[in-house]
């Protein structure tokens, strides 16, 4: 499939800041900076950093080298193009730049005069993501969130990069300060001859003082500092230190037309010998509001005591519908733990439309978080079990001493289930993703 850029309104240019100048000239024959392997750009959300990144990695390209092949990278290629493509497109098309995007190869082929080189666009989500960038030879490298990549996926691509002359961009947002991206390539930056640039909103002169505060108003705790602060914090001590009794409702304080007005889901993480629970959720539009809560340990007393302590994927479909309710008004979608496939075809096969559970943990946290913050997401009182879980969801101090970052693992699991619903149902723009 090929799809050929189409003419456009061309692309309004702001001013660039100081920072934005130095990355669309470092690479340039009269920069200092000219020699170095490649590039670092770190720092804050909505900082300016990407779109520079892009630009003067397309424009250093082409005015470097024709008929070679070129790597952009992503989280995921969807990310990259959502994320990265459209403005890159509308920028490169007002400088005189043509682009075809063959979709199904990923693969856009840009020309300018006699000059015309390929970039392959990849996605480095996981630790098999090494395995589609093996065999390539490419002049340069461009990692958009470099952070949020595995080693083994940055390593085989600056593998690759073997054509003399050829140069490594990095871009990201911060994560803990013993990131094996951090500790390998910022703290190392000199000794391997990259230029690294440190940037914060302030450095974004298209951003006015509202817009700023706006995304200040949108994370708490470590996901602030990252994000807003650009910096490489430690991620310790409660995970949802922003949690409080403001997040709580009760029949009398829920708005009374919510249920004439408002998407219906229940989200579920699924366990056998852990518990299982059930999270019935209402979605407004603006706010989420998680009504009831079921849930199952089969190692409780009240379990031990009961014939059948732990229940099979039948019973426990049994109990769904159940608690979804009989009614042709009560159907909703379910949303599942994607790794409980026996339990996903047991519902579909009572006629329940199952979704699988998006189950990417530092971004649910995150973006759980910044609805907790803004006042956006509500728990019933009722819902005590979830409610003393987000109250004791901690980070893992012996993973983060390992330069990794997550949970522990005990009393998360109604946590879990308000996550892949986080995850799963709503639009980036709600969550206040960066």
């Amino acid at each position: 499939m090929r799809t050929q850029s189409v003419r456009q309104a061309p692309f309004k240019f702001k001013p660039f800041s100081g920072r934005q100048r130095r990355i669309l000239t470092w690479w340039t024959a009269s920069s200092p900076y000219r020699d170095a392997r490649g590039i670092i750009a770190d720092g804050s959300i909505r900082s300016g950093k990407t779109l520079a990144m892009s630009l003067s990695y397309v424009m250093w390209a082409m005015a470097t080298f024709t008929g070679q092949n070129f790597i952009v990278a992503g989280k995921t290629v969807g990310a990259v193009r959502r994320n990265i493509l459209p403005p890159l497109k509308s920028m490169l098309l007002s400088r005189g730049y043509l682009v075809e995007d063959f979709r199904a190869d990923n693969l856009l082929l840009i020309r300018r005069g006699e000059v015309e080189n390929y970039f392959y666009i990849f996605g480095g989500k996981d630790e098999r993501s090494q395995d589609l960038i093996a065999g390539l030879t490419a002049a340069g490298a461009y990692f958009d969130e470099v952070a949020l990549m595995p080693q083994s996926f940055v390593n085989q691509a600056t593998g690759r990069c073997s054509v003399e002359g050829s140069k490594l961009w990095f871009n990201c947002n911060p994560g803990g300060p013993l990131h094996w991206f951090k500790r390998d390539w910022i703290n190392r930056s000199q000794e391997l001859g990259i230029l690294y640039l440190h940037f914060t909103m302030a450095d974004n002169a298209s951003l006015s003082e509202d817009t700023r505060e706006r995304y200040r108003s949108m994370y708490a705790g470590v996901f602030y500092l990252r994000y807003i602060r650009g910096i490489w914090a430690v991620a310790e001590g409660l995970i949802y230190s922003m949690y409080s009794d403001a997040n709580e409702y009760t029949d009398e304080t829920q708005p009374i037309a919510l249920r004439h007005s408002s998407t219906r889901w229940i989200s579920c993480d699924y366990g056998t010998t852990n518990p299982c629970v059930f999270l019935d959720i209402r979605d407004d539009g603006r706010d989420i509001w998680v009504e009831r809560e079921w849930r199952w340990d089969s190692r409780s007393p009240e379990a031990q005591k009961s014939e059948t302590p732990n229940m099979t994927d039948a019973q426990y479909a049994d109990a769904l519908l159940e608690f979804m309710g009989p009614a042709a008004e009560d159907q909703c979608a379910v949303i599942v733990d994607p790794s409980a496939k026996s339990f996903i075809v047991e519902l579909q096969q009572r006629g329940v439309y199952v979704k699988e559970g998006v189950n990417d943990v530092l971004d649910g946290i995150r973006d759980t978080a910044s609805l907790f913050y803004r006042g956006l997401l509500h728990i019933h009182k009722d819902c005590t079990g979830l409610i003393q879980e987000l109250r004791s969801y901690v980070w893992d101090e012996k993973a983060a001493q390992r330069g990794e970052e997550k949970p522990v693992k005990m009393q998360d699991h109604g946590p879990d289930a308000l996550r892949y619903f986080v995850n799963t149902c709503l639009p980036d723009w709600r969550k206040g993703a960066a």
